[in-house]
């Protein structure tokens, strides 16, 4: 039983159940993770599970109105998946790292789990995850209200993005983001 590919079809089948993250935002931190990993010569089984676990449970978090405890709800069920692997505990505590420290709140205890949480900011920067952010929210309560959402996860993401690779192609993006959101308002 491979832990990468089984990762992916457990947090694929959440999404299916729960409907987020949606599949587009989880395909952009898919591919960008994979790319970081080969780019920076980290082991990928731990960043590409990683990256499957983050948001394992967004959905189920949403739906019983938790949101704000969609990290420790999927830190804890990603333990117990790990668990039916036979995985070292090294490699176990590098793929929780990387689900528990995706939104920056704890420290990066290896390059791993780096590499997850800028793959995960890249899913709000990149222009693609983020109109869709926007056309999500925006079907959910008024434009103004939209803006302001998207606007504050978008400089979530950006205060978080750490690799200098990451930093550097977003900037511009971001300010750019940053500048439309503005001139919306205005008009």
């Amino acid at each position: 039983m491979n832990v990468v590919t089984k990762s992916r079809e457990f947090a694929l089948s959440e999404i299916e159940k729960f409907g987020a993250p949606h599949l587009i935002h989880f395909e952009i931190a898919e591919r960008k993770a994979i790319q970081l990993a080969e780019q920076l010569g980290a082991d990928k089984k731990v960043v590409q599970t990683g990256v499957y676990l983050m948001d394992v449970k967004l959905g189920q978090a949403m739906q019983e109105g938790k949101l704000a405890q969609h990290v420790e709800m999927s830190s804890v069920a990603s333990r117990e998946f790990l668990s039916q692997f036979k995985l070292p505990a090294t490699q176990v505590n590098q793929i929780i790292n990387c689900v528990e420290a995706h939104h920056g709140a704890i420290p990066f205890a290896s390059i791993e789990a780096e590499i997850v949480a800028n793959a995960d900011c890249y899913r709000f920067i990149h222009p693609k995850g983020f109109f869709l952010f926007l056309t999500v929210m925006g079907k959910r309560g008024s434009f103004a209200d939209a803006l302001d959402m998207v606007e504050s996860k978008l400089d979530e993401k950006h205060s978080i993005l750490s690799l200098d690779f990451c930093k550097n192609e977003l900037e511009e993006v971001y300010r750019g983001l940053k500048n439309y959101i503005s001139m919306a308002r205005q008009f």
